[in-house]
């Protein structure tokens, strides 16, 4: 198994750059590849600010990323649950911290700071509370 950096991955998403994406896309067919869930949260922020793509796109490249056999992710069902999120119109990081603290059992719940966070995490999440401090 092969991991790859967060260029890498966006180079295989977006074809901005024609040689750096057949390398990237070769790499990915003779490879099994190993996607951090940090190379994730930086993707989508690079996907986000730097080419513009909006929540469902992204979310739909993070599906099909997840979705190939050769392809696998460092804690795949919280990435999923974000991914959803995301297309749902949360913010990814905030999905994949929110996932990420409940797979690892934090029954207290989640504290942030963030009003919006808590409120958009209450309608989708019921296994875990997020409150403020």
């Amino acid at each position: 198994m092969l991991a790859v950096d967060t260029n890498v991955l966006i180079r295989f998403l977006v074809d901005d750059d024609a040689r750096q994406h057949q390398r990237a896309v070769d790499l990915f067919r003779a490879h099994r590849i190993w996607v951090s869930r940090t190379v994730l949260l930086e993707s989508e922020w690079v996907l986000r600010s730097a080419f513009g793509f909006e929540a469902r796109e992204i979310a739909s490249a993070f599906a099909g990323l997840t979705a190939l056999p050769s392809v696998v992710c460092d804690g795949a069902d919280a990435i999923a649950q974000a991914t959803e999120a995301l297309a749902e119109g949360m913010d990814f990081a905030d999905a994949l911290h929110l996932q990420c603290a409940h797979t690892a059992g934090c029954d207290e719940g989640f504290a942030t700071f963030d009003a919006r966070f808590i409120k958009k995490a209450a309608k989708r999440w019921t296994t875990i509370k997020t409150r403020t401090p």
